[in-house]
């Protein structure tokens, strides 16, 4: 089949590369020349594990390709998904769906012969209808059906994710639109991964009750983390005795500084919304909200109450800046938090980041912080080590040298990578989340 993807963001680009992989001929179209030229000489506009591979792997097979036409691109296109943008407002936090009501015109406008559009961008419920209307609107000859086909990859295993699904959702109005859909995912359900059909408003609500369910258990960890440092019990042996309850399961119960990144603080926030204009409250998810911001705010005085409120001139060396591991990605990163306030009582940043250093001057500028690639280098004459990102490279941090190096003591572990015990032999200091030092 050949399958258009609209947007070269995480979810198109991982989306339309493993659509190639399977054997459908994909076309990944964006506005954007400069990423478009990068792209066609290999150089990937994210970091993505795998991906690079992937990409050069189907190109080389004739099967995807990259355009800034997308009139051209839909020629004989069989779907074209929106894989677009939805970043949360400035204004109200709610998504902008700006960028996929232009390329719903987009679309309309291009479309010559029966096309299945599909929104693949997180959207809020009654999108997929909008959508119809936008095309039908200025196309009003066109003949095509709109999909909601809500995306469920993790940045860092969005490819593993694509490829051996939880499950996949797919909300369609007729038999037509599903007939396409089934095509384009038969090779994954030829091998047994689920596929959930159903209306086009259950399909996108599905999405922001999984991330929200997502957020609240992350939250609640953290919680439950609080109440065992003042108790005197250990997260860790708490969440692997409620994790392995069948009926709860043990991912996501892995205490830190506050969720982050490109797709739990604005579809939270975008389910509110929607749960508001239904007037149909969601307490659990609007204290889950304010929790969690909370959090992040409070991170920086835990580092500062650790140092008994003097970090002025202090080198600290912060591990980790991206919101996650495996990623470039620095939307909502718990360090945009964190950080400033650091840096506003007077402290010496120098930050270690395996991927996201590039990202992160741009959030934070060029001398904000003295950035760098050698974990071992940032941690020269350090008076804090402070682990805000679980990197593998930073779980597989030498102790023994670590301490040789640094000029101070003291070990926070924002992200619970180290067993105390090992810190503590190593001869730091130890400050983790919820365990018993």
């Amino acid at each position: 089949m050949k399958v258009v993807m609209v947007g070269t963001g995480y979810v198109g680009l991982v989306t339309g590369t493993c659509f190639s992989d399977f054997g459908h001929a994909v076309v990944c179209v964006d506005k954007n020349q400069e990423k478009i030229e990068g792209l066609k000489n290999g150089v990937l506009p994210i970091y993505e594990p795998g991906l690079d591979a992937l990409i050069e792997k189907n190109v080389k097979a004739g099967r995807l390709s990259f355009s800034t036409d997308l009139a051209e691109a839909m020629t004989d296109a069989d779907a074209v998904f929106i894989a677009v943008g939805t970043p949360a407002r400035k204004d109200n936090g709610h998504a902008d769906l700006s960028y996929v009501y232009a390329a719903a015109q987009e679309i309309g406008r291009a479309m010559k012969r029966y096309t299945v559009v599909v929104d693949k961008s997180t959207v809020p419920v009654g999108t997929a209808r909008e959508v119809q209307g936008i095309i039908e609107k200025t196309n009003p000859a066109a003949d095509f059906d709109v999909v909601s086909n809500p995306e469920f990859l993790r940045e860092g295993s969005a490819i593993g994710d694509f490829s051996h699904p939880d499950r996949i959702a797919i909300g369609v109005e007729n038999d037509r639109a599903k007939e396409v859909m089934m095509k384009l995912y038969a090779p994954l359900t030829d091998q047994g991964y689920p596929m959930i059909v159903t209306t086009r408003e259950t399909a996108e609500l599905i999405k922001y009750a999984a991330n929200a369910f997502l957020a609240m258990k992350i939250t609640y960890i953290n919680e439950i983390a609080d109440l065992c440092e003042k108790c005197h019990a250990d997260v860790k042996d708490v969440a692997k005795g409620i994790g392995l309850d069948s009926r709860i399961g043990s991912k996501f119960l892995n205490p830190g500084p506050g969720y982050g990144g490109s797709c739990f603080p604005k579809d939270t926030l975008a389910l509110l919304k929607t749960a508001r204009s239904y007037e149909r409250p969601v307490n659990l998810i609007e204290t889950t909200v304010l929790v969690n911001d909370t959090r992040k705010k409070n991170m920086g005085r835990r580092i500062l109450d650790i140092c008994e409120g003097n970090i002025k001139g202090k080198k600290i060396a912060v591990l980790g800046v991206t919101f996650k591991a495996n990623t470039d990605d620095m939307r909502d990163a718990p360090s945009l938090t964190i950080l400033p306030v650091l840096k506003e009582e007077g402290a010496d940043l120098t930050v270690y980041d395996p991927q996201g250093l590039k990202e992160a001057e741009k959030h934070f500028g060029a001398d904000f912080a003295t950035w760098t690639e050698d974990m071992y280098g940032a941690l020269k004459d350090a008076d804090v080590a402070v682990v805000l990102t679980e990197w593998e490279e930073i779980k597989e941090l030498d102790l023994d040298k670590a301490k040789s190096l640094m000029k101070g003591d003291c070990l926070i572990d924002l992200r619970n990578l180290f067993e105390p015990r090992d810190v503590k032999a190593a001869g730091f200091r130890y400050y983790g989340i919820g365990r018993i030092f």
